[in-house]
């Protein structure tokens, strides 16, 4: 079932961004649907301490971050590193791991291996994790970032400096959604319209150039962007009439358009107006149609591509042809995904565990973790780490 996302809750069904805002002047919102407050499971590298488990061990089979089952919101569909953070249901914010360029928002550049509150503020409602920096926003649609700004002002602080705390970017508070690849952020705000800022080597950007820019730039003027969500040097939209956009680096045909032409705008794949959602890894994508089929593209050196091979694809593969597929991850050459039945699957590249399977072993379909039915949520972090959340 495709989802819509409101001051960083996810609701069931197609919203068209008259809907949205509609529901966003009156304050009335529908009953949420996923995700649900449980407890958090990690697993996989955990070289950083990013597991969150007070140590440095790999693990390849899931792990409970703790006892609580306070935890509801992971980051959106991102790039990510070896750092993590999650939002609890009272609205804090806690993150852990990878800390050198202060990524973890807590005024210094210590590494903490168990999560950690980001001050003492209970409105957070969504983050995203890029290269060494994250990007936040509050219920009341302002939008923060933090860490590495070195690279091409990707924090969007119209500046190149790093900071170890959050700091408000401009003055908005209609920012809706967010998402992060390596060194460049894609946004949309509460009236459908798209920005973006950071590296933009690879047209990641979408402004139909190469410069990078250090503030958040609108690309075109339509109003009718929903989701949005980037992997390595590439970006993939889907507007409110369900048709799927992308565009940045295509070295792997991870735009899916049937090429590898790299493209600096938005880039219609097919015509099918029934996309859902969509997540993505380094270098190929992940997407679900309202029909629950779950279709992949790009890379699949080692089978993250879940069709049973090593075959790259520059266009939408369906993966079997099950119509139980809800909502999709992707990380460093590896997938996952939830079912409608709350089962987790995952594949592709196992070498640090994060398939959560007991081993190390690679796999070209979807194997299922355990036998639980209560998975909620899942990211998969940069460089072979799983999160996920279980409802209590």
């Amino acid at each position: 079932m495709a989802t819509t996302v409101i001051s960083g809750v996810q609701y069931s069904g197609i919203w068209t961004m008259q809907q949205v805002n509609a529901a966003i002047a009156a304050s009335t919102w529908p009953v949420p649907t996923v995700p649900g407050q449980g407890y958090l499971y990690s697993w996989g590298n955990n070289a950083n301490g990013q597991l969150g488990l007070s140590n440095l061990t790999f693990y390849s089979s899931p792990k409970q971050v703790g006892s609580l089952i306070t935890w509801v919101t992971l980051p959106t569909p991102s790039t990510g590193h070896r750092s993590i953070g999650a939002i609890k249901t009272d609205g804090t914010l806690w993150m852990w791991g990878q800390n050198d360029r202060g990524q973890l928002g807590l005024g210094n550049i210590t590494e903490y291996s168990s999560p950690k509150q980001i001050g003492a503020l209970t409105a957070w409602s969504k983050l995203t994790l890029g290269y060494q920096f994250t990007v936040a926003l509050k219920t009341d649609g302002t939008l923060w970032s933090w860490g590495r700004g070195t690279t091409f002002g990707s924090l969007g602080l119209g500046n190149l400096t790093s900071y170890s705390s959050p700091k408000q970017v401009g003055a908005l508070t209609n920012w809706l959604n967010i998402s992060a690849s390596y060194y460049s952020v894609v946004a949309t705000k509460t009236d459908g319209t798209l920005w973006t800022w950071g590296w933009n080597q690879n047209g990641q950007l979408g402004l139909g150039n190469v410069t990078p820019y250090s503030s958040p730039k609108q690309v075109g003027s339509l109003t009718d962007w929903l989701k949005v969500f980037s992997s390595g040097y590439s970006c993939r939209a889907i507007k409110t009439d369900g048709t799927i956009w992308a565009w940045g680096n295509n070295n792997n045909g991870q735009l899916g358009d049937g090429t590898i032409t790299y493209r600096s705008s938005p880039t219609q794949i097919g015509s099918l107006t029934n996309w859902a959602n969509s997540a993505g890894g380094t270098n190929h994508s992940i997407a679900t149609k309202t029909d629950g089929t779950i279709w992949t593209w790009g890379a699949n050196g080692v089978g993250q591509l879940g069709l049973g091979n090593t075959t790259n694809y520059s266009s939408p593969k369906q993966v079997g042809s099950l119509t139980t597929w809800s909502i999709p991850a992707g990380g460093y050459s590896f997938t996952g995904a939830i079912k409608t039945d709350g089962t987790l699957w995952l594949w592709g590249n196992n070498v640090n565990g994060q398939l959560g399977l007991g081993n190390r072993t690679n796999y070209s379909s979807p194997k299922q973790v355990g036998s639980l039915t209560t998975w909620t949520s899942v990211y998969l972090n940069g460089p072979g780490q799983t999160f996920v959340i279980v409802s209590s």
